[in-house]
């Protein structure tokens, strides 16, 4: 039986930004997976991405990141002056010798090595890069922690508050292993209930997306009680707060022969996270992230790029619609309220189109568009790599979001006087 394109990416139209569907329908191959899911009738999942645009899982010997000993990417235990801090990634690639060990690094050497060493995909690996020096640097590089000491970096490398000073701008409340700035006084030591609680979610031995969207759900719902300061940003809440989950099963899984859509045990999974220590009893080295032995990254084939991660979030909203609320709360624990996305976006979406076709992936990426950056005049790169990321989602230019309208909200209004938000 035939199908026209509509009828193929019906049972994904739910879960796709439009954008995505219109490259699957392009693709012969994703197309013809579209039908299988089709005739299966499958479930939505979390994972429902995955047999899109992994159609033909394939494997080679060159996926192999070799930091045995004589591969020049041994690892090393972080120093008192080198930086490290809330990406578990980044970490291991400073201890490995895949960005600089001392934590601070340009855009190119970020993107090189998300590119190389886990498989990410070019348009998503420049944006991520240049958005980090744009808001957390100089314009041109950043660090991986907080602002670098002296001798690290150029001249201006003292004005980037790095990773760990972006709260709301680029690092956002209910990560999976690392505590709220506002509620722990930190948002970079990991916390070792939190990651007792992700493995617990998996009794088998072996994370996957699904287990994680699941703890998601619980990391939202417990910080909407917990912590009073909760925000859930246009861009840190909406499109980074995924990334932190999806980013973990999609880069730290082995993608071997045997499981090359890759497989991600609770053994590896310690390694990147610097846990050593049995279920029960773990012990947190803090820094001490590494890449495990005999480890292979994702097919070059099938690079994880912007395309395929939004697709991941949005089968993630279509399970839980709450991860796409805007919002926070405003008077203690307990008080979330959502924004009025209407009133937020000047009329061009509200409430009952936000998360049709491309609408929240444009929204947030063009709100991510008006961070401040911590030194003045780096926004320069910022609008390309932003461009190309909008590219395949033919997005609508919005104005300027209002984020007064954000001010009620107990998190950002914080931010804004400390000054993280400038």
């Amino acid at each position: 039986m035939k199908y026209n394109a509509a009828l193929l990416l019906a049972p994904l139209a739910a879960a796709f930004p439009a954008g995505i569907l219109e490259q699957v329908a392009q693709d012969p191959v994703l197309a013809a997976r579209s039908a299988e899911i089709l005739n299966e009738k499958r479930q939505l999942a979390a994972d429902s991405a995955t047999k899109v645009f992994e159609a033909v899982p394939n494997f080679n010997e060159d996926q192999l990141i070799d930091v045995g000993p004589g591969s020049g990417h041994e690892y090393k235990a972080p120093g008192p002056n080198d930086l490290r801090g809330p990406c578990p990634g980044l970490n291991a690639f400073a201890n490995h010798g895949f960005l600089p060990h001392n934590g601070y690094a340009t855009i190119q050497q970020f993107i090189d090595v998300t590119m190389e060493v886990v498989g990410m995909g070019p348009i998503l690996a420049a944006f991520l890069a240049v958005l980090g020096a744009t808001i957390d640097g100089d314009g041109t590089s950043w660090s991986v922690h907080g602002t670098p000491p002296l001798g690290v970096g150029g001249p201006l490398a003292r004005f980037g508050n790095g990773l760990s000073g972006s709260h709301n701008k680029y690092e956002s409340d209910a990560s999976p292993t690392r505590p709220d700035l506002y509620e722990a006084g930190n948002n970079y030591k990991l916390v070792v209930s939190q990651f007792q609680q992700l493995i617990d979610e998996t009794p088998s031995g072996f994370v996957d997306l699904n287990s994680l969207t699941s703890f998601r759900s619980k990391r939202f719902d417990a910080q909407i009680a917990n912590n009073p300061y909760f925000f859930n940003g246009p861009f840190t809440g909406v499109l980074v707060q995924p990334a932190a989950y999806t980013f973990i099963y999609r880069f730290m899984s082995n993608h071997s022969a045997a499981a090359p859509v890759g497989e991600l045990s609770h053994d590896v999974l310690k390694s990147w996270f610097g846990i050593t220590g049995n279920s029960g009893s773990f012990k947190v080295n803090p820094g001490q992230e590494k890449i495990p032995l005999n480890w292979y990254r994702r097919s070059r084939s099938y690079p994880y790029e912007s395309t395929y991660f939004l697709g991941d979030a949005a089968a993630a909203i279509a399970l839980y619609p709450k991860f796409a609320n805007v919002g926070g709360n405003t008077n203690g624990r307990n008080t979330f309220t959502g924004v009025d996305i209407n009133n937020l976006t000047g009329g061009a979406m509200n409430s009952q189109n936000f998360l049709q076709g491309n609408n929240f992936a444009c929204f947030a990426y063009q709100f991510a568009a008006q961070a401040k950056p911590d030194l003045l005049g780096a926004l320069g790169g910022l609008t390309g790599a932003l461009s190309n990321a909008l590219g395949p989602l033919a997005c609508p230019q919005l104005q300027k979001i209002d984020d007064q309208l954000l001010m009620q909200f107990q998190g950002y209004a914080r931010s804004k006087r400390e000054g993280i938000l400038k």
